[in-house]
């Protein structure tokens, strides 16, 4: 049955009315839309049957109409939040917003090698930047988000010493386990990879270095690691993992934040060998889940950047004695210029947030990010010391938090919805539950806290759960 029998068009979508359906099926020789889709398995179809809307008469009900739904909604300007894992409410500058909203950076796309100059330089800026933060010598332009990137240095890795095994953490984000599943590949296509978990610490997330040892031969291409890591600790053995990898021949990936960086030592000095994250802590908004894209980085040897996917931006010279201009390099091995043939398909332009993140870090500066990373240090440690005050939770983050610590609810007779469902009511959202991420974590939450949250917001958050566990 045609799931759209009834519909007759829409003036916002083009084509849409039965006429041009028609003629379209006419032109490819089907008779109805199912033909179109009869490769895709029937419990893949839904068989909801669609209350499409009425015609609106004007613009202004049009406005009516979707002013309603957005007003459903409930963000973080109206409410203290306290939701992490991987989206983070940090304070952006304004002029960051009024440098990107510039119509030269908010609406092109690509132009010619001598249009692009200006927004060329901009990009070689946030290169340039982010390097000297990470302490790594190559950075390509940013990759639709940090899985993204994750996934795409897993396979770097696997082009460079020609194996098939990846490790990475047990305890990670779902979303981000989903995407290094996606570009693992399926065991029956050429390229795939073998993705094998390594055993953590269930309270802080920790890579277990023995068990690492066990899991590593000859056959590992990479093992990837995070500080902070998924439940907010701070990775203690980096150097120790870097260290074993290294000698199976293994390469060593590490995920930061780099918002981290002021306080914690760099990945660079740490001497890994590649480097990825995401850039949404610097200067970026919430973006209802959008702005998170990842950055992907290494050492400056030829082996490593032969097999970057990203686009690269380098300083030139003209053929005007002393003049320097911006061009794009290595771009033969990005699937823009060899399609299928690419190291990697990377099709998802973010590189507006790489301006932004280039105002931002230029505003921060060192000592910026010095002060910036030791106030967040300071509000998760209040954070962990104020929860541990109320009774009926424990905090199970013994070592050293950013921005995220863990907390059992176990004790306290009441679900983790419940608990968020009864914050919610008071204006407050609740950590994120764990037990989506590692079913040993149920009853757990995930609490987050950055620069924007003050003593008395976390006063606030105390009281409210002393009287929900009362």
């Amino acid at each position: 049955m045609n799931k759209l029998e009834g519909f007759d068009g829409h003036p916002y979508m083009a084509n849409s009315n039965e006429q041009a359906r028609q003629a379209m099926l006419d032109a490819v020789g089907a008779t109805n839309l199912d033909q179109l889709f009869e490769q895709i398995p029937q419990d893949n179809l839904t068989d909801h049957q669609f209350s499409w809307p009425k015609e609106l008469s004007s613009e202004h009900e049009l406005f009516q109409v979707v002013n309603k739904l957005l007003l459903r909604n409930q963000h973080c300007e109206d409410n203290l939040s306290f939701i992490g894992s991987g989206a983070y409410r940090h304070y952006v500058p304004a002029i960051v917003d009024t440098v990107i909203g510039r119509s030269e950076f908010l609406t092109p796309v690509f132009g010619t090698s001598s249009s692009d100059q200006g927004r060329m330089q901009a990009w070689f800026e946030f290169t340039s930047q982010l390097g000297e933060l990470l302490d790594m010598e190559f950075v390509g332009l940013p990759v639709y988000s940090y899985g993204a990137a994750i996934g795409h240095a897993l396979r770097m890795a696997a082009r460079v010493n020609g194996r098939s095994k990846v490790i990475i953490p047990e305890i990670l984000d779902p979303e981000k386990m989903a995407v290094v599943n996606t570009y693992a590949g399926h065991p029956d296509l050429d390229g795939h990879l073998e993705v094998i978990t390594c055993p953590c610490d269930i309270q802080t997330g920790l890579i277990d270095t023995d068990q690492l040892r066990v899991l590593l031969n000859d056959q590992v291409a990479a093992v990837y690691f995070e500080s902070p890591n998924a439940l907010g600790s701070l990775e203690i053995n980096a150097s120790e993992i870097i260290q074993i990898a290294r000698t199976q021949g293994v390469l060593s990936i590490m995920g930061v934040d780099p918002i981290t960086l002021g306080i914690v030592r760099s990945p660079g000095s740490l001497d890994c060998d590649i480097c990825v994250g995401s850039i949404a802590s610097l200067g970026v908004h919430l973006n209802s889940g959008g702005g998170v894209a990842g950055f992907i980085a290494s050492r400056d040897e030829e082996r490593l950047v032969r097999q970057f996917p990203t686009l690269q931006v380098s300083l030139a010279k003209t053929t005007k004695q002393g003049e320097l201009g911006f061009a794009l390099t290595l771009f033969e091995q990005s699937s823009y210029a060899a399609r299928e043939e690419g190291n990697d398909w990377t099709g998802n332009g973010v590189y507006l947030w790489a301006i932004a993140a280039s105002v931002y870090m230029s505003l921060l500066g060192p000592e910026g990010f010095r002060e910036i990373g030791a106030a967040v240090l300071q509000r998760t440690s209040d954070l962990k010391r104020s929860l541990a005050s109320v009774n009926g939770i424990q905090v199970l983050s013994p070592g050293t938090n950013f921005r995220e610590v863990v907390v059992s609810f176990r004790d306290s007779g009441k679900s983790i919805k419940a608990i968020n469902d009864a914050l919610l009511a008071r204006g407050i959202f609740g950590g994120c539950d764990l037990a989506v991420m590692d079913s040993r974590l149920e009853g757990c939450a995930l609490y987050c806290v950055t620069e924007l949250h003050s003593a008395e917001d976390i006063d606030q958050l105390v009281q409210a759960l002393k009287e929900i566990l009362a």
